[in-house]
């Protein structure tokens, strides 16, 4: 089928044609982003958090600042370990998708100038590295020795456990065994790598970082306290935490509960990952939304058309245009169409990418989110006119010799 008829058929309707041609090409944008939009959240949702989270639940007080954090973590740490189904108890600074109390940025030279990056700190007491499940990909446990007192927020100088993204990053193609890293007078030498730790918070430099964490072995007392990292089994875990929960308020009333966080790691997860579901919901709505206005368009445009045209349609059945012809005529003209809009829209999306990436810190729209979009617009784009082009199809040849 010859193209220029249609293009001069398309000019003499100049004003509709543009309409649903800029329809589609913010169909196109908004289709690009969106989905990309909920690639990530889901990302987001189902990320890895390196640990045994089916076991895994946490404790948290909060006691007073002349609180005696020391006698505190004795009697918590007595009364909650002998609730029956408790595996293990160790106290611990955070735990994933908890709060977060351990971000830092460290530096790779001890004058500062070198910047690491920022990156989060579990620090953990005895029993802790274990409970937690993590998987050493180099080096061995933190032994007996590797604990150190706190000094401020951390100890000032220890043995670490990194995770293999962190060392990655600090040292690329390197071995980080045995390297160092600072955080102003504070000074840490790579005991061990860990295949992954993700960040309390999800890592708020984007999916990259989001397993930049370093495990401190570190002694509980000022400093490191009111927080407890519990083990059970995982058919067990949520009556556990409920006994654990009456057994600290019990051996410490002087202290406050935090009942949100003193929760099973699965538990906090979920409500971490609420706002991303709820985003999720709404693009996905939005979508559809979107590409149902589009369709409703398209129908619509080829209906109007198809009504005008029923004249010049039976006249080339009368002169030998077949049903095929026809068809594939209004094919052809929607396929221009949406070619024009979604040439627009590729460069809309790219626009809205870049304002979303400045004003929001989202990532760089992949160049392959595109052509999805431009295929799936053109796929709409001839279900949405094949009925109105089976109708002209069905055109009789008679509809010629009327006036």
């Amino acid at each position: 089928m010859q193209i220029a008829p249609i293009l001069a058929a398309l000019r003499r309707h100049r004003l509709a044609t543009m309409l649903i041609a800029m329809e589609i090409a913010l169909a196109c944008a908004v289709l690009c982003n969106a989905c990309f939009l909920i690639v990530t959240r889901l990302d987001q949702i189902h990320i890895l958090s390196g640990v045994d989270e089916a076991s895994l639940g946490q404790i948290q007080v909060d006691c007073s600042n002349d609180c005696n954090e020391v006698d505190l973590n004795a009697r918590l740490l007595s009364a909650i370990g002998q609730v029956p189904g408790v595996q293990s108890v160790s106290v611990i600074n955070q735990v994933p998708f908890g709060e977060h109390a351990g971000t830092v940025g460290i530096t790779l030279d001890p004058e500062g100038h070198k910047e690491g990056g920022v990156v989060d700190f579990y620090l953990g007491g005895p029993g802790s590295f274990k409970a937690l499940g993590l998987t050493l990909l180099k080096g061995s446990v933190p032994a007996a020795g590797d604990y150190q007192a706190l000094d401020g927020f951390a100890p000032a100088n220890a043995s670490v456990w990194v995770t293999a993204e962190l060392a990655e990053h600090l040292w690329p193609g390197e071995d980080p065994m045995g390297h160092e890293f600072w955080v102003d007078k504070f000074h840490y030498r790579v005991a061990g790598v860990l295949q992954h730790l993700v960040r309390p918070n999800g890592g708020e430099g984007g999916p990259s970082t989001r397993g930049w964490s370093v495990f401190v072995p570190a002694v509980p007392g000022k400093g490191l306290s009111g927080n407890y990292l519990v083990r059970a089994q995982p058919d067990q875990l949520q009556r556990v935490l409920r006994d654990a929960r009456d057994a600290a308020v019990k051996a410490a009333p002087e202290a406050v509960l935090d009942r949100e966080q003193s929760r099973s790691v699965g538990d906090l997860r979920k409500s971490y990952s609420e706002q991303d579901v709820a985003m999720t919901g709404i693009l996905v709505g939005v979508i559809g939304a979107l590409l149902l206005v589009t369709a409703l368009g398209i129908v619509g445009l080829a209906s109007f058309w198809v009504a005008q045209r029923r004249r010049q349609i039976g006249v080339r059945r009368a002169l030998g245009a077949t049903r095929r012809d026809i068809l594939h005529y209004f094919q052809t003209e929607n396929f221009l169409i949406v070619s024009m809009g979604v040439a627009v829209g590729m460069v809309l999306a790219y626009g809205l990418n870049l304002w979303l990436m400045q004003s929001y810190e989202l990532p760089r729209l992949p160049v392959y989110y595109l052509p999805v979009g431009v295929v799936a617009l053109w796929l709409l784009g001839q279900l949405a006119v094949l009925a109105p082009a089976l109708r002209a199809a069905a055109v009789p040849p008679v509809v010629a010799t009327r006036t």
